[in-house]
């Protein structure tokens, strides 16, 4: 069975040291995989990464550079978010096993990531705001930092393993993926821009009331990304908004 691993993206968000990108790029080769893509790195290009790649430089001399978290997830359908803790973000836990399957599952349909982030503070709120998942590794409570190249092996390690499961037999059966069957899924660029039209919106209608709006669409994310919405519904979405804007413009005096 062949998948195409190379709809599979491992996103670097704002890596601080160059050699954890070359040591990442090693473990993802060791595991067969290639789409490496970079976020605002701090160093690079840079020697110490094609060092520590030790001999996986031909991922870091194809690997995007991206200058914002947009661009990198650009046509992804479905994207998780590694975490080495609980943050202010409620998000769907996975483990990485879990992870795996869900993304193996999830690459026939289209582009899909597996974000990590920076070594000191990994990924911020807002972009694990737009992720679908969260992945944690179940390491040690008393000592569970882990490297940015060692996380990366294990999440393609288990990567790895669903790739083989695959082509033995199909794939597995694990957590269902927030995927839909009839149309194109959504994909992260196309929410985001859902997600800009909505807060829009609820503030032309004034849903808020004056209230912080942050809490009420962190929790809509939270509830479109479950959803799994496709390309189509999402079209349908920004239609009543438009409508709703319209309507506003009509009530306050203004034109339609």
């Amino acid at each position: 069975m062949t998948l195409p691993i190379d709809n599979l993206r491992i996103v670097l968000v704002g890596t601080q040291h160059p050699g954890n990108i070359g040591s990442a790029a090693r473990a993802m080769k060791t595991m067969g995989l290639s789409a490496l893509h970079l976020v605002a790195p701090e160093r690079f290009p840079d020697q110490e990464a094609n060092t520590l790649a030790a001999g996986a430089d031909d991922l870091l001399a194809s690997a995007p550079v991206h200058a914002s978290l947009d661009e990198a997830l650009a046509g992804c359908h479905l994207v998780l978010g590694t975490s080495a803790r609980r943050r202010h973000v409620p998000l769907p836990e996975m483990n990485p096993r879990e992870a795996a399957r869900a993304l193996l599952e999830g690459v026939g349909r289209g582009p899909v990531a597996l974000l990590f982030g920076r070594e000191r503070t990994g990924l911020e709120n807002e972009e694990l705001q737009r992720c679908h998942a969260s992945v944690g590794i179940p390491s040690n409570p008393d000592f569970s930092s882990l490297n940015l190249a060692s996380a990366v092996q294990v999440l393609s390690y288990e990567l790895r393993l669903a790739v083989l499961d695959a082509a033995a037999g199909g794939l597995p059966s694990g957590r269902p993926t927030p995927v839909a069957e009839a149309e194109p899924l959504a994909t992260a660029d196309e929410l985001e821009r859902y997600f800009v039209h909505l807060d829009q919106a609820l503030h032309e209608i004034d849903f808020h009331k004056g209230k912080p709006p942050e809490m009420v669409m962190q929790r809509l994310r939270r509830l479109y990304l479950r959803a799994g919405l496709d390309a189509r519904e999402v079209k349908i979405l920004r239609g009543i908004l438009t409508e709703a804007q319209r309507m506003a413009r009509i009530a306050r005096g203004g034109r339609a």
